[in-house]
């Protein structure tokens, strides 16, 4: 068991790690960013770990699971079924989740099918509220139940639903022709489901005002990562610390939600570059107060880079760090004693425009390591190479941190 009289949390920045970037004068973005506070927990230690388990798609649903001491081999049942219980949906032994991700596809006349925005142009969640809403209502299939989530994150659950199906994540597809994959001749009733949005999504009244504003428009539904409800020792009687999560995706949530964690909500976490990144460190330190552990997670630099974007991706690294960092790092100083950890839990290239499975980088230290003050290399991809640590496996990171090994 840990010392109680410690408080432990972790940061993680969601895609933070990437490839060199030409523009950027062969840095990363993580090296070309102003960050000071991580990089001051990284001179006391940095390292890699290997949050995607050899067989598994690099995923945040792995990598998650992952960073807090979880092995995806065995715990990890697709990434739909922690969304469904971040919205408090319990799914019955013979039901399926499937993520239903409003998309925007270009129809082209020759037959293409482009998907062109994985997040229809991220949509807000009060546009996306309607549109799923009225899916709900006009979208009538024995056994399917449709659930509105956040921005262009959504649930569909199917009774006997096609476990087995091939589907494939939006945000890996991007610019990329998916005519041949939607083709329904194989009867494959995922398909049949993407293509009955179609019709209903082209006239919503969202969609046209979207497209009157020049924005991307959500024209179909895309069902991936299906699976049924997962069993996850709590992290409670894993750690022997009750802890707590913030984050304005669902799929943490989820995770938080299977492992007994407390779900602290920040008002104004969006999910994208403008989130509420000082008031999500408040809510972490205030937690802290009566948990012994906070997981606080960001998704605004993975979401840049499925965008391409680098100005955003280093404006979400530069935040994370000044904004959620930097604040919790004053506030902790109230506590007899600490320890913080900051990490990207997996890749996600402004190359590619997806995940990507290296080992990532992670850093951490403790109250007194920090008082100490050291030079170093900082927080880099670069950095956690050459520095000799790494984990082979992701899950032993989180009992490494907090020394229970």
């Amino acid at each position: 068991m840990t010392n109680g009289s410690t408080k432990y949390i972790l940061l993680v920045g969601d895609g933070m790690a990437d490839y060199p970037i030409p523009e950027l004068g062969g840095k990363t973005p993580l090296e070309a960013s102003n960050t000071p506070n991580m990089d001051l927990i990284a001179n006391c230690r940095v390292g890699s770990v290997k949050t995607i388990a050899d067989g598994m798609e690099p995923g945040s649903d792995v990598a998650n699971l992952a960073l807090l001491g979880y092995d995806p081999l065995v715990f990890h049942t697709g990434r739909a079924p922690f969304e469904a219980g971040s919205m408090g949906v319990r799914l019955k032994p013979s039901e399926v989740a499937f993520r239903m991700n409003l998309v925007t596809l270009d129809f082209r006349p020759q037959g293409e099918v482009i998907m062109v925005s994985h997040s229809s142009g991220d949509i807000t969640t009060e546009e996306a509220r309607h549109i799923v809403e009225d899916l709900k209502r006009q979208l009538i299939i024995p056994g399917v139940q449709i659930y509105s989530g956040v921005a262009y994150r959504h649930l569909l659950v199917w009774d006997k639903g096609p476990l087995g199906a091939v589907t494939i994540p939006p945000h890996d597809v991007l610019d990329q022709d998916m005519a041949g994959y939607l083709n329904t001749e194989d009867n494959d009733p995922v398909k049949k489901i993407i293509h009955s949005s179609w019709d209903l999504l082209k006239a919503h009244h969202v969609n046209v005002e979207r497209k009157n504003k020049g924005l991307k428009e959500a024209n179909s539904i895309w069902l991936w990562g299906q699976g049924k409800a997962p069993e996850l020792p709590l992290f409670k009687e894993k750690f022997g610390l009750r802890a707590g999560v913030i984050s304005a995706v669902d799929l943490i949530k989820g995770i938080g939600f299977f492992a007994g964690f407390e779900y602290i909500k920040v008002d104004g976490a969006t999910g994208y570059l403008n989130t509420n990144y000082i008031g999500k460190a408040q809510g972490a330190l205030d937690a802290l107060k009566d948990l012994d552990f906070m997981f606080v997670h960001v998704e605004a630099p993975d979401e840049a880079s499925h965008n391409g974007n680098i100005k955003e991706k280093i404006q979400a690294i530069e935040y994370f760090d000044e904004r959620l960092v930097g604040t919790v790092l004053k506030g902790l100083e109230e506590f007899h004693d600490y320890r913080i950890m900051i990490a990207s839990d997996h890749f996600t290239p402004i190359s590619l425009k997806t995940h990507s499975r290296e080992p990532a980088p992670f850093a951490w230290a403790s109250k007194k390591e920090l008082g100490s003050r050291k030079p170093g290399p900082g927080f880099s991809e670069k950095a956690a190479n050459q520095s000799g640590i790494l984990f082979e496996k992701g899950h032993d990171l989180m009992p490494a941190f907090l020394e229970t090994r």
